[in-house]
């Protein structure tokens, strides 16, 4: 398939894709505090599955969607994103949304410089300092040796390499299936994958967390639809300076519904990145009006 790249569509589809992620981290951070994280995340794929199916059913065919020339490729990409989930809503439970972001953020830079040498794009001398801004202030957040990273914060890690390769693929698998497409793979192989594993831990649930749980699912089958998308509109080195604000969100939403700490150096190193991000938009936008 072609690919256009419309950069302030990516941009402006990165920041809802990391507000709605923010509001299903908070989701996620209250339901598995309560329930085993297997089973949160089996339900919620669950409806993700049956969605998925539903539009694929109205749009040509089951057949017709799953229709891939790299069927491999995509069973990776669902099998990646349904761990990346268990592993990052685990990290929540320990180490609180704040902290787990703050760990959690070094995954778009794992992409943005990735990005050249997997998948071939261009990536300009300003984009890269927009990276390494980026990346001075996630290490104002870390504070390597001074606390977050105790063994616990292996998780939130891992999780982000997971996720770094997740979004890698979004990319690479866009230049040949279209988004119905991964978006059909990406529900029904987590699903498959989460009702192996998640069965064995089921527990009852409350009427009141089963609306908690309506909205996760709602909100995770958006986010990932979203982040597919841009994706395909978009290269992954421009709009990845965006995908910070999400530490944003998730610190706003810890802090306010969670009652947890806004510490000094967060604050100050969120807003290095988040500057990192205005002035990749800045540039674009000089460039374009140059062109």
């Amino acid at each position: 398939m072609s690919q256009s790249n419309n950069i302030p569509l990516g941009i402006a589809l990165m920041v809802l894709t990391t507000f709605v992620m923010a509001v299903q981290d908070g989701i996620s951070r209250h339901l598995a505090g309560e329930y085993n994280v297997l089973m949160v995340v089996m339900i919620r794929y669950w409806f993700f599955a049956a969605v998925v199916i539903a539009i694929a059913r109205r749009n040509g065919g089951i057949a017709q969607t799953a229709r891939t020339a790299q069927p491999v490729l995509q069973v990776l990409r669902g099998l990646l994103i349904a761990a990346e989930i268990c592993v990052l809503v685990a990290a929540f439970t320990i180490l609180g949304l704040v902290e787990s972001h703050a760990v959690f953020a070094c995954y778009p830079l794992l992409v943005a410089a990735l990005s050249g040498p997997v998948l071939g794009e261009v990536v300009g001398w300003r984009r890269w300092m927009a990276i390494g801004a980026g990346f001075v202030g996630m290490m104002v957040i870390l504070q390597p040796g001074l606390g977050v990273f105790d063994p616990a914060a292996v998780l939130p890690l891992l999780s982000a390499v997971l996720f770094a390769v997740y979004v890698l693929l979004n990319r690479y698998v866009a230049r040949r299936d279209s988004t119905a497409t991964s978006f059909f793979w990406t529900g029904t192989t987590g699903a498959v994958a989460m009702t192996a594993v998640g069965l064995w831990y089921w527990e009852p649930m409350g009427s009141t967390d089963w609306l908690f749980m309506g909205c996760l699912c709602v909100t995770g089958m958006v986010g990932h639809w979203l982040l597919i998308r841009c994706y395909e509109v978009a290269e992954a080195s421009a709009i990845q300076p965006f995908a910070y604000l999400q530490l944003v969100f998730a610190t706003l939403i810890g802090i306010t519904v969670f009652g947890e700490t806004l510490r000094s150096n967060v604050a100050i190193g969120t807003a290095l990145v988040v500057m990192a991000g205005l002035f990749t938009l800045w540039r674009e936008g000089r460039q374009r009006v140059a062109d």
